[in-house]
């Protein structure tokens, strides 16, 4: 019994150790906040939804992005972002039509 505890033990501290890397390029969350405060200075409110993630190498990935932002006085907006983000930094964005298709993958060689 005192076995089975002791491997259960090992075996979630060793999970718990590998969670936080998951992550890679810092807190995505925050980059992203950070960005939409930067492009939207005027707005009353905003939020944004990802719609999808792609990543290009383990500290490297691309974010398709929604915004929904509010001006005073004026009815909501929505843009739509790629955002590239590497190693923990926003390294470039692109406004694309709200109604495109994206294909987020590497490029073949």
């Amino acid at each position: 019994m005192r076995i089975r505890w002791a491997v259960l033990g090992i075996l979630l501290l060793s999970l718990w150790a590998v969670m936080p890397a998951a992550a890679g390029t810092g807190d995505l969350s925050s980059i992203i906040e950070s960005f939409v405060t930067k492009q939207f200075p005027e707005a009353h409110s905003h939020f944004w939804v990802v719609n999808a993630t792609q990543w290009q190498d383990d500290d490297e990935v691309v974010i398709d992005l929604n915004t929904i932002v509010t001006a005073r006085g004026q009815a909501q907006t929505e843009n739509r972002f790629l955002l590239l983000i590497v190693a923990g930094r926003l390294e470039a964005a692109q406004n694309i039509p709200l109604d495109a298709a994206v294909d987020c993958q590497p490029e073949q060689a």
